[in-house]
């Protein structure tokens, strides 16, 4: 049996990975970055933006209250797959570039505003047949959805935004991804940074004067950005939502059936100390230091070595992790990611531009 729980007694950082790579029960590799030398074990707290006690709460106050449903449904074990990957199901090719687009939060908070722009972007356009490839703004998202912004806020409370209010478009900071400036409405106002990635990472480091930390969130946008192009040029008829139910999945088998059948999921995870050190394979918690909550999106799942593990999208750029990507124990309950998992239910009607 795998030991999956190794709890380190030192918050030394060279010792921390040390410990990680020499030990054989643990089923992830660790690096030492650039980005944390001289820094203390912790550096990454102010990346996570969900407080995940609260966040856990307040799903569930909304799960009683029936505003949230909790779908059961989950294929038959033969039915799924030992693996399954969202950005490269043929099905879904016409979605492909907009599902694997691994996008970059800055030195903000603003994790939870991502997780649920870039899964409902994926979401929609797999719902309408590829019809809509369109990547959901996160700057509308981040700065519009929450007073917090950069300071955190609820995956919950970012689809009931895209619901009520919906978001307008806009990819990523000046024009990097897989669609450039292809006319959207609203980018993503902050720079990209070297967010803990290998030494190929080209973005400058949190903290630099190119990429500062964020005290103070900038202000909604009202208007769309000086290059957007018809139909996204109109902030306020630039808007995409859904109306119908926002769901819950409370198993393995109903995430793995929904993100096989509807696409990616939002998620939100505890963070330990030693997961700003990930570099590849199928991460577990080996430390006891906790930094909050994280939102991603994700994406897939699959087994090695006879491991079961998540495939999950990070929004650090696509240097960091395995292009972008991390791997997590699945199963578990691993860090609760598996606990707080929500998405629009694949019924829903999506309108805007276009649809």
């Amino acid at each position: 049996m795998i030991h999956l729980v190794f709890a380190m007694l030192t918050y030394d950082r060279a010792a921390m990975i040390s410990q990680i790579n020499v030990n054989s029960t643990i089923l992830w590799k660790a690096t030492s970055y650039e980005r944390f030398h001289g820094q203390p074990m912790g550096a990454a707290k102010s990346m996570c933006g969900v407080d995940m006690p609260s966040y856990l709460s307040d799903l569930s106050e909304k799960i009683e209250r029936g505003e949230i449903h909790v779908n059961t449904n989950a294929l038959r074990a033969e039915d799924l797959p030992e693996s399954f990957d969202a950005t490269a199901n043929p099905a879904w090719a016409a979605c492909s570039s907009l599902i694997g687009d691994i996008r970059d939060q800055s030195a903000c908070g603003c994790c939870w505003a991502f997780g649920a722009a870039e899964a409902a972007s994926d979401r929609m356009c797999i719902a309408t047949g590829g019809k809509v490839v369109v990547p959901l703004s996160a700057q509308d998202m981040c700065f519009c959805g929450s007073r917090s912004g950069c300071s955190g806020g609820f995956p919950t409370t970012a689809w009931a935004l895209i619901e009520a209010h919906g978001l307008v478009t806009g990819g990523q900071n000046n024009g990097i991804g897989p669609y450039g400036k292809d006319g959207f409405c609203s980018a993503f106002s902050l720079p990209h940074c070297h967010h803990y990635g290998n030494s190929t990472d080209p973005y400058p480091a949190e903290g630099s004067s190119a990429c500062p930390r964020v005290t103070k969130s900038p202000q909604c946008p009202t208007q769309c950005d000086a290059g957007a192009k018809a139909p996204h040029a109109d902030f306020a008829s630039d808007k995409y939502s859904y109306k119908g139910r926002l769901e819950h999945y409370p198993t393995e088998t109903a995430l793995m059936s929904t993100i096989m059948t509807s696409g990616p999921v939002e998620t939100a995870f505890q963070v330990y100390a030693d997961f700003e050190n990930y570099a590849s394979g199928i991460y577990h918690k080996t430390s006891r230091h906790s930094l909050g909550g994280h939102a991603v999106k994700m994406v897939g799942w699959g087994v090695e070595g006879g491991v079961k593990y998540w495939k999950v999208a990070n929004s650090w750029n696509p240097f960091w992790g395995e292009k972008g990507y991390f791997r997590i124990v699945r199963g578990q309950n691993e860090c609760n990611i598996e606990t707080g998992a929500v998405a629009s239910a694949s019924d829903v009607k999506w309108t805007g531009p276009g649809i």
